[in-house]
């Protein structure tokens, strides 16, 4: 006769100790949970994947996927009039009022579309898209050279993360000559300067790279006093969205934990591999949010740093006070130091947030694209649902969005 704690006659797990003080109520829970028995190993990842869940995983997948793809365009193309109108506020040192909030740029930019066509928040997306790609070249052609790690996720060591830092100083250093072109392109005005041709911005680096020590524009100045600002604050930019991305993805799986540890769905040894939609998920929303934080923090820096590049290149740019008129760049900054003191006696501190009212709406932008992609990828995939699935119902959407920008 079996006793009360003896699992004879039961398909017992495996791995359970039989002479372990047990109830049959073990059993019954077990099988209401996963409705059936599985043996239990130390590497159960809990219980199988259902086949109807499969086509819902996919469709999270694609609609994770085309966020980030509609995040990375409208960061590099469609957020490129705000960076044009924030450019061209920070490099205005006579600029009367700061535009900090966005109400104060409608105006403005009325009257700029007024007197100019629709392009002119348009001017330098060439040269801007040809910086980028050529910062791409660059690490990649130093990576195979030197076999330096190029992505983070490929540092196993403490050596191989310093290579890689040190790959991402070099790359930012060997393209701020052409950065300083791009933004000259991007801030001057189409009614008082010629419109460049598309690789202007090569012919205009090299010059900057050929005049290393000795400028020969007035008060232009020397391209090694300004590589050393551009890639401190590119490598600092870089360094806190790492540690920044980190933490946020540790709160987010935290507070994903937090939801779901009562469930019965949930488990604790869920894979962490890139292919889950829920990992997925959570690395697009730390991205987005560490992207919009750094923005913000290194706003100041940024601005100093743009009125060391357009120093003495005689740009003459719109002016967004009127929105009719154009002003010259005229200054004489000796260097960082000198144009952060200058700036705080004659403008304040909030001289050094000129143009934030820009940077407000494009992010209000990046995150209004997002959550319409969001809505209307999530609308079409139900559609295309086949009509006998049992997921094609009202609450399909909700199940697609549960976790995607809620």
């Amino acid at each position: 006769m079996a006793g009360f704690g003896d699992y004879t006659g039961y398909n017992r797990p495996f791995g359970l100790d039989p002479n372990r003080e047990t109830n049959d109520l073990y059993d019954t829970r077990y099988q209401q949970i996963y409705g059936y028995h599985t043996p239990i190993t130390e590497e159960y990842q809990g219980p199988p994947l259902v086949m109807d869940d499969v086509p819902e995983q996919e469709n999270n997948t694609i609609i994770t996927t085309t966020i980030s793809v509609a995040s990375l365009i409208t960061e590099n193309l469609l957020s490129h009039p705000f960076i044009v109108l924030r450019r061209q506020c920070q490099v205005n040192r006579s600029l009367k009022n700061y535009h900090i909030v966005p109400y104060t740029l409608l105006p403005a930019v009325v009257k700029l579309h007024r007197r100019q066509d629709l392009s002119t928040l348009w001017k330098g997306i060439g040269s801007t898209c040809i910086v980028k790609g050529l910062n791409m070249a660059v690490e990649d052609v130093i990576s195979k050279g030197t076999s330096w790690p190029k992505e983070i996720a490929k540092c196993n060591s403490c050596i191989q993360f310093l290579q890689h830092i040190s790959l991402k100083c070099i790359s930012l250093a060997i393209i701020t000559p052409f950065y300083s072109a791009s933004l000259v392109e991007t801030v001057q005005s189409d009614i008082a300067s010629d419109k460049p041709a598309l690789f202007d911005v090569f012919r205009e680096g090299f010059l900057r790279i050929l005049e290393w020590g000795t400028p020969s524009k007035g008060r232009m100045l020397p391209i090694w006093a300004i590589v050393i600002p551009t890639v401190g604050l590119g490598i600092s930019k870089y360094l806190a969205h790492l540690l920044l991305r980190k933490i946020t993805i540790k709160a987010l799986r935290f507070q994903q934990r937090h939801r779901h540890e009562l469930s019965d769905a949930y488990n604790a040894n869920f894979p962490k591999n890139t292919q889950n939609p829920l990992i997925e998920d959570i690395n697009l929303k730390a991205n987005i949010f560490s992207f919009i934080t750094m923005e913000i923090i290194f706003y100041p820096i940024e601005t100093i740093i743009h009125r060391l590049h357009i120093q003495g290149t005689r740009t003459i740019i719109d002016n967004l006070d009127t929105g009719t008129s154009v002003t010259p760049i005229l200054t004489g900054y000796e260097g960082f130091l000198d144009c952060y003191n200058t700036t705080i006696a004659k403008e304040g501190v909030s001289g050094l947030y000129k143009g934030f009212g820009a940077l407000i709406l494009q992010l209000a932008a990046h995150l209004a694209i997002i959550k319409l992609t969001t809505i209307v990828v999530s609308e079409v995939s139900n559609l295309l649902k086949p009509a006998n699935s049992p997921t094609n119902s009202d609450g399909s959407v909700h199940s697609q969005q549960k976790y995607l920008f809620n």
